[in-house]
């Protein structure tokens, strides 16, 4: 996402301009064999703190970097340019688990948190999804009883990033069953807290540098602190927090299809066929030129649904579609840089191949393609 369609402020275009260095030195480097070891570099979490980037949703007062939603999502969008699993790392501590404390946390719950997310002294999870409930969060089972001073909680949380090395967990946990929904409430929970433990780290098809895994508590007990909120808010809390999270998503889908369109640019005009660059040929022409205007069409969408969230309109809507549209586009892009490079897209030798993997993930978490097409459709329908 080059800083030069939209009328960023200096300072944006420096934040850009920074994570893309450290991108290019940093990550895109090693991005081959985190992939291939399956594990998130846990070195990398003071050099990411150094640049702000774990306390970009908290407020400065807060101990965070306070970025405004379009300076995070270009900040989001520099990393996955180079490696889609680190990103997604950092969108997902920054929009959910942190994201969630400093909308809706209490003083002194902020006041205790925050600092410690946005230095990256701990990592933030937030476990939302189970075996039984994922687009249809409502149906979550995790059950949380009032026992005196206490919370007990108790279920399994699958699909967790930085599951198993987060310090933090924000926890959505069903406090009152007969009000479905509505008795939904949500938690914080620290690592080392008794009866939580990490279940099954997931082998998964792309995003491999980023930290997924279950997470099972077993009666649970938390102070009444932790609830975040009033009992009961927790479902509203989360997709409030989803919307936020869908301009990440989308700025990262594009920072990978920017990375699929460098690379193939990078090797049209370096393969030769039939005696000359296969950038000469009008089937590769067309599809480069498609993977630039949709990339650049997708950016539009991201940037209008960041800069209304950073000016407080409501956004829900210029989330899904900058969510949809950015996820679709990119993993089109990312197929078109297989097709381009041929047999080589197909080995690890190129990373084409990684993205291809990375970039379907964008199409599915927080909140699938089809669900996006459901709230646009609602909502034109209204």
């Amino acid at each position: 996402m080059p800083p030069v369609r939209f009328d960023y402020t200096e300072e944006q275009r420096l934040i850009h301009r920074t994570v893309r260095e450290f991108a290019s030195r940093e990550l895109r480097p090693h991005a081959r064999r985190w992939d291939a070891e399956n594990t998130f570099p846990l070195h990398l979490v003071p050099k990411i703190a150094s640049l702000g980037l774990w306390g970009m949703t908290v407020p400065a007062g807060d101990g965070g970097s306070g970025i405004d939603s379009v300076g995070m999502a270009l900040a989001i969008e520099a990393l996955a340019w180079g490696d889609g699993g680190i990103a997604l790392s950092v969108a997902a501590h920054n929009s959910l688990c942190t994201g969630h404390i400093a909308r809706f946390g209490s003083p002194a719950q902020r006041r205790t948190y925050l600092p410690r997310l946005a230095s990256g002294e701990a990592l933030g999870a937030w476990c939302l999804t189970e075996p039984g409930a994922g687009s249809d969060a409502a149906a979550l089972a995790t059950r949380a009883e009032r026992r005196g001073d206490r919370w007990i909680l108790d279920g399994t949380k699958v699909f967790v990033t930085q599951g198993s090395v987060a310090g933090i967990y924000v926890v959505m946990a069903r406090t009152d069953p007969p009000a479905g929904r509505r008795g939904i409430s949500a938690f914080i929970v620290e690592r080392g807290t008794p009866g939580l433990r990490v279940g099954k780290h997931e082998d998964k098809l792309g995003m491999r540098s980023s930290d997924t895994a279950e997470v099972i508590f077993e009666q649970c007990a938390v102070p009444l602190a932790q609830l975040i909120g009033a009992a009961g808010d927790g479902y509203e809390q989360a997709m409030r927090v989803l919307e936020g999270g869908r301009i990440g998503i989308g700025a990262l889908a594009l920072g990978l299809g920017r990375a699929a369109l460098d690379a193939s640019l990078e090797y049209a005009r370096q393969r030769k066929a039939f005696g000359r660059p296969i950038a000469d040929q009008q089937a590769i022409q067309w599809m480069l030129a498609d993977m630039a205007t949709e990339l650049d069409a997708a950016e539009a969408l991201v940037v209008d649904a960041a800069s209304r969230a950073a000016r407080g309109e409501p956004y829900r809507l210029a989330a899904s579609m900058a969510k949809l549209y950015a996820s679709e586009a990119a993993t089109r892009a990312a197929n078109r840089a297989v097709q381009i490079h041929g047999g080589y897209g197909f080995i690890k030798d190129y990373p084409v191949e990684r993205i291809y993997r990375d970039v379907k993930l964008c199409e599915i978490g927080e909140g699938t393609s089809e669900v996006q097409r459901l709230i646009i459709a609602r909502e034109a329908l209204a």
